[in-house]
């Protein structure tokens, strides 16, 4: 005797289980055409073992030689059904199970799996039969009733669900349909109709995944791929929406729709991958000629013009272009204010501006929106520093040069500064110490920004000449870094430019 077999096999989005002791253990009639009675009876007992163990290919095999052995058995077509829903292949279970009931009208076990797919396909009519076949020979099979009574009830929601849609009221519609779908998961009209109501209601991530399994439960789902072409793309996912093209493309490469959505997505989806390699290799405005040309490719999605600005903002911001940073990026956070990348881009053109309020600020406003990021994080402690620092003392302001300012431009400015504050210049003993004061500042200003390692740490929100960050204190003017004063000879003061 063969034991009980129960097998859970999972097709696209819903599990079914089965159990294989009324499909298998029936036994084997004989009627050999082109082998054996022992070969096929060794093909089925092999069949039914390794189906037992979930090898179900290697099952499969052997079922194969045994029809090939013997096309007039409805045995063998039966049990090959059984592998067929093993394998979760439905559609490839029907023939063999039409074959037996053909081979053997009155075999109610095919009927009733017959009936059972067709139900499960939304086949109602077809299914009906079936179960009013068995019920026929059988009045007391109680599944047969069952499920009779559940076509009856599918058959009622599927004419309400089309009233539902027709008169526009989606929502009703889809809640119909899972009631519908709950019985026929195998039906993928019932799957496009609600995945239309879904887009209907702008929600197109759950009409991609209604829309998904019936690529597979059609032969030639086209329209299928192409729909989900489109919403990819809508939805800026260029990367999925070039892969379901190309699967339709691949079921007919003269599909002009197809062709045609697929000759713009490829040329967006180029565009953008190569702006973002430009970026990885620092070729920043190179990357904002691609994203600008990209937004000409497709001009009219969202996602993609947002994008853009969001990318350009950001190549701007690394190319010290501030007051382009600062607008191009102010476009983009107006476009999608809860974009925290954009407002960390805007925060370090605000930065560069020397507007470190309005750093912090974003700095804050892209926390909110992203707690976990280091990045942010860190961004806001440099940002809150460099504000605190400017309150007591700012060498570019010093200077009266911007942060992207290079060492030509810091050694003009420090000349120009130095001829005017020359305490020389100044006869009043009051003058004098304030000009002193003041060419102190300026000294210390054109001795940090000169310095890389010294500059470095003043961008990065600490002043390399405030006491609280030197090691061992000691005299000395404040202020003045390490070793250079030119004070500390004592009395008479001689200015002399340098030349580095």
């Amino acid at each position: 005797p063969t034991p009980d077999i129960t097998y859970t096999h999972t097709h696209t989005s819903y599990t079914h289980t089965h159990t294989l002791t009324h499909l298998l253990c029936v036994p084997v009639v004989a009627g050999v055409l082109g082998a054996t009675h022992a070969e096929i009876e060794h093909h089925l007992e092999m069949g039914r073992k390794l189906l037992a163990a979930g090898q179900l290919a290697e099952a499969l095999s052997h079922y194969h030689s045994a029809v090939d052995g013997d096309s007039k058995n409805y045995l063998t077509f039966y049990k090959r059904a059984a592998v067929f829903l093993a394998m979760g292949r439905s559609k490839s279970a029907l023939p063999d199970l039409s074959r037996a009931i053909q081979l053997k009208p009155d075999f109610l076990a095919a009927r009733l799996q017959r009936g059972n797919i067709l139900l499960k396909q939304g086949l109602t009519q077809e299914a009906r039969d079936d179960f009013q076949a068995v019920l026929q020979r059988s009045p007391d099979h109680e599944e047969a009733r069952e499920q009779l009574v559940r076509a009856t009830e599918l058959e009622e929601l599927q004419e309400e669900a089309h009233a539902t849609y027709h008169r526009g009221d989606y929502s009703t519609t889809v809640n119909v349909l899972e009631r519908v779908i709950e019985i026929s998961p195998w039906d993928p009209e019932s799957r496009e109709l609600r995945a239309d109501c879904y887009i209907r209601m702008g929600d197109p991530r759950k009409a991609i995944q209604d829309l998904t399994p019936t690529t597979r439960l059609r032969n030639d789902n086209r329209a299928a791929f192409l729909k989900l072409g489109r919403l990819h793309y809508d939805l800026g996912e260029h990367h999925e929406s070039l892969s379901h093209v190309r699967e339709c493309l691949r079921l007919d490469q003269d599909d002009k729709e197809c062709f045609s959505l697929y000759k713009q997505v490829k040329k967006l989806s180029k565009q953008l991958d190569s702006a973002e390699e430009l970026i990885q290799e620092e070729r920043y405005q190179d990357a904002i000629d691609k994203y600008e040309s990209a937004t000409k490719t497709e001009p009219s999605v969202q996602f993609y013009t947002n994008l853009a600005t969001e990318r350009i903002c950001f190549c701007l911001v690394k190319l010290k272009r501030v007051v382009e940073a600062i607008d191009t990026c102010s476009e983009a956070h107006q476009r999608d204010p809860h974009n925290a990348n954009i407002l960390r881009d805007r925060a370090e053109a605000y930065i560069l501006n020397q507007d470190y309020e309005k750093a912090v600020e974003d700095y804050q406003e892209a926390r909110e929106f992203n707690s976990d990021s280091i990045e942010i994080k860190e961004g806001l402690e440099r940002a809150q520093k460099l504000l605190k620092i400017s309150r007591k003392r700012d060498y570019y302001k010093i200077l009266g040069v911007s942060r992207v300012a290079n060492k030509q431009e810091i050694i003009k400015a420090y000349r120009k500064l130095a001829q005017q504050w020359h305490p020389d210049n100044f006869q009043v003993e009051s003058e004098k110490k304030e000009a002193e004061k003041k060419f102190i500042e300026i000294a210390s200003a054109k001795e940090v920004l000169t310095n890389p390692e010294l500059r470095e740490k003043f961008d990065a929100g600490e002043d390399p000449l405030d006491p609280e960050n030197q090691q061992g204190g000691g005299g000395g003017h404040q202020g003045w870094p390490f070793h250079f004063d030119p004070f500390g000879s004592g009395g008479s003061f001689h200015f002399k430019f340098e030349h580095n």
